[in-house]
């Protein structure tokens, strides 16, 4: 039994048919007798010998009527197939309560001059009224497919977002040298500045040496250094991004929807999802969904229009 696949128009069918039974303990006639000029009154309810076939054909049968209508909502998809006369439990239960406030109504007009209905008789007609106009609209009106309960899950955790691939790791730190510009100190490439006296610093160690040339007097021959080459800045490799991967989600439906088998569609349906429950799209065809009910079992959602993620 799932108490979730109720409607708001199942619990008006439910609430009305509690009310009816209540009214049917509550005086419905009250007769009074005068005999020389002494007036006596007395009241009956439903349940008097006196006043059949009331009981059976109004208070009785508007319960019968809630009752199918009820077992045929928590039947959910098993019940859709399953006829009694070529009617189903709710088509019958419909009937039924039509049945029960036309009764309702002809019964207040009965009764003379000595009699007068009582508080039973009203409720039992305002009762059926509500019985008869929720069974006959519920299917029909929006607000009254409106889930009675709704229980929404957690959403499904979040992957941990993953860094790009191939990105050079440190970039940008201390020490590596931008493009075009000298690096820092005893970097490769890194200009000196000149030194008092003709001497310039070399990138060798840092000792000074004489600035001139070949042939200066007395100028030790050193070595030319060569210019290291600039720094160049490591530049990441572009790679296109997958394609996301389907992720699942959680979804309610707002009206009763069949599931089709998600093998065969030919086959006959894998279930019904009902407004009030979240289930769980595991995957996407096309602009179909494949659910997963609450027993493990999946099935193919053709109709995806209006249903509401988690």
């Amino acid at each position: 039994m799932n108490l979730r696949a109720l409607t708001r128009g199942d619990a008006a069918v439910a609430g009305a048919a509690v009310l009816l039974f209540i009214a049917s303990f509550l005086p419905y006639l009250t007769v009074s007798i005068c005999i020389l000029g002494k007036c006596q009154s007395s009241s009956t309810n439903a349940w008097e010998s006196a006043l059949f076939p009331l009981l059976p054909s109004v208070f009785l049968l508007g319960i019968i009527a809630a009752a199918l209508i009820l077992v045929h909502r928590f039947q959910g998809a098993a019940s859709a197939d399953r006829q009694v006369l070529g009617l189903r439990l709710d088509q019958w239960g419909t009937a039924l309560s039509v049945a029960s406030f036309w009764g309702a109504l002809w019964a207040l007009a009965g009764g003379g001059d000595a009699q007068s209905h009582g508080l039973g008789a009203w409720l039992a007609l305002l009762s059926t009224l509500v019985l008869a106009g929720a069974a006959a609209a519920g299917p029909l009106v929006p607000a009254l497919q409106a889930p009675l309960l709704t229980d929404k899950p957690a959403a499904p955790a979040a992957p941990a977002a993953q860094g790009y691939p191939g990105y050079p790791q440190g970039a940008g730190q201390q020490g590596v040298g931008q493009q075009g510009q000298p690096g820092p100190y005893g970097y490769p490439g890194a200009v000196q500045a000149p030194q008092p006296g003709g001497l310039q610093a070399q990138a060798y160690g840092g000792e000074a040496q004489p600035a001139g040339g070949y042939g200066y007097p007395g100028a030790a021959q050193a070595p030319q250094a060569q210019a290291a080459p600039a720094a160049t800045a490591v530049q990441p490799a572009v790679q296109e991004a997958p394609a996301a991967p389907f992720q699942p989600f959680w979804f309610a439906v707002p009206a009763v929807r069949q599931l089709a088998n998600k093998d065969n569609p030919a086959a006959p349906p894998a279930g019904e999802l009902v407004p009030g429950t979240w289930y769980l799209a595991v995957e996407q065809r096309g602009g179909a969904l494949v659910a997963q009910l609450q027993d493990g079992s999946h099935g193919l959602l053709a109709d995806t229009s209006g249903i509401q993620r988690g």
